[in-house]
């Protein structure tokens, strides 16, 4: 069944909210967990669906995406799996880019249709979440629905940031109102008595869609004007074709600003973190880099994730990720903060240049204090610097950080003077 499927992972627009994450990379290629990228979730779910055949589309910062793509999905020679970037591209045709989400699958259907397939799964790039796929082709394909939207139920303090839909006991969806502010209790639905119970009765459109293959072609081409899937395609086709309601009730969030992912990634250093990134039958496939094992010395470590190639000698880390590649000096505390590494280790003779001209090394310096923080990868943090994010912060952009909801965000690749103070 799954290989009738095709899938297409949306790469989002400029990623703005994302920002500074998303100056010199697009969205799905934002490290998440450590050691992972956000489009290695999508990717994976299909994966580990049966779904081996993708296209990933893109437009912005994709260098970086193409390079992660390119290094990681190898498939056998004898199969007909892949993972392809469709960056956009100018034609006679098209002059211009990507408008939205439907926009950029019609831009990309003369490639798209060169593949043999009778249902296309259209997947978002910067969402957390653990889904079979299969268990909705089977209901898109029981129900014989022209679409299948994905939904979750949420609360009414929720529905407001999402798309909400309407359903009847068919699970056909009758109505859709994108982020209703007034006259939510129109929008109510029998979600089953366990979501009943925690007060989520609104079905909320997760943006992940099956489109049989003809329809797909027939609806972009009708009203070529419409350049959304959730804001014109989708409210069309709810009038006058069968569109089903799949529900899902595992742990789904969207990654759409710094303070979503800052608490998604913080969230996976519980003890029993909603998204399980230790099931076997869930695999979250990424690169395969050849790096020693982490190096630990003097560190007392509470709720802490450590991926591979770290040498932390810091007296105290707690409710921490850390990336790959970390290097974090002696009596440094960290708390509450992701810290993304270093895509490449120095040598030591460049340490022991740079120590003697008193520059500051890759990663983080000796009696730092860091907290309410993100650090992008490649940074020289110097000894005791300060980074103290909170509400007590206003939101600003500056030359070497950022600040968004009280988290700091120390862009890419800067180098912080030993001694400084942020917070």
């Amino acid at each position: 069944m799954t290989d009738k499927v095709l899938g297409v992972i949306l790469g989002g627009g400029q990623g703005s909210r994302l920002s500074p994450l998303t100056q010199t990379r697009s969205k799905p290629a934002v490290p998440i967990g450590g050691k992972y990228r956000l489009v290695d979730i999508p990717i994976s779910n299909c994966i580990n669906s049966g779904i081996h055949r993708m296209f990933v589309l893109t437009q912005f910062n994709s260098a970086s995406l193409n390079k992660h793509i390119k290094n990681t999905y190898h498939f056998s020679h004898f199969s007909k799996a892949f993972v392809d970037i469709l960056a956009a591209e100018q034609t006679p045709e098209n002059p211009t880019w990507f408008q939205g989400t439907a926009d950029a699958v019609r831009q990309c259907m003369h490639h798209i249709m060169n593949h043999e397939f009778e249902y296309i799964l259209i997947l978002s790039g910067d969402q957390l979440y653990q889904m079979d796929f299969r268990e909705m082709l089977k209901a898109h394909i029981e129900k014989d629905a022209d679409i299948s939207i994905a939904t979750i139920p949420v609360t009414a303090k929720d529905a407001t940031d999402f798309g909400i839909l309407k359903a009847n006991k068919d699970h056909m969806i009758t109505s859709f109102t994108e982020k209703p502010k007034v006259g939510l209790e129109e929008w109510v639905s029998d979600t089953g008595e366990e979501m009943g119970r925690e007060g989520k009765v609104f079905l909320a459109s997760m943006g992940i869609y099956i489109f049989n293959r003809q329809f797909l072609m027939n609806i972009l081409n009708e009203n070529i004007e419409e350049k959304d899937f959730g804001k014109e395609i989708l409210p069309r086709a709810i009038k006058s074709n069968k569109v089903l309601s799949y529900q899902y009730e595992g742990y789904w969030t969207d990654i759409g600003n710094i303070s979503s992912f800052f608490e998604a990634n913080l969230g996976l250093t519980d003890e029993l973190p909603k998204f399980n990134m230790f099931d076997s039958a869930h695999t979250i496939f990424t690169r395969a880099r050849m790096l020693p094992p982490s190096k630990i010395s003097g560190t007392t470590l509470e709720r802490t994730v450590i991926p591979e190639g770290c040498i932390v000698q810091a007296s105290r880390i707690e409710h921490t990720i850390l990336g790959i590649r970390c290097r974090i000096g002696k009596d440094t505390v960290i708390t509450n903060a992701y810290i993304m590494g270093c895509d490449y280790y120095q040598t030591l003779e460049e340490i022991e240049s740079e120590t003697k001209l008193g520059r500051s090394l890759m990663g983080i310096g000796d009696r730092c204090f860091i907290n309410n923080a993100i650090i992008d990868k490649n940074c020289k943090i110097g000894n005791d610097v300060r980074i103290n994010g909170g509400d007590h912060l206003p939101d600003g952009d500056f030359e070497l950080y950022a600040v968004k909801d009280g988290i700091i965000v120390i862009k890419k690749g800067v180098d912080i003077p030993g001694g400084t103070h942020i917070g």
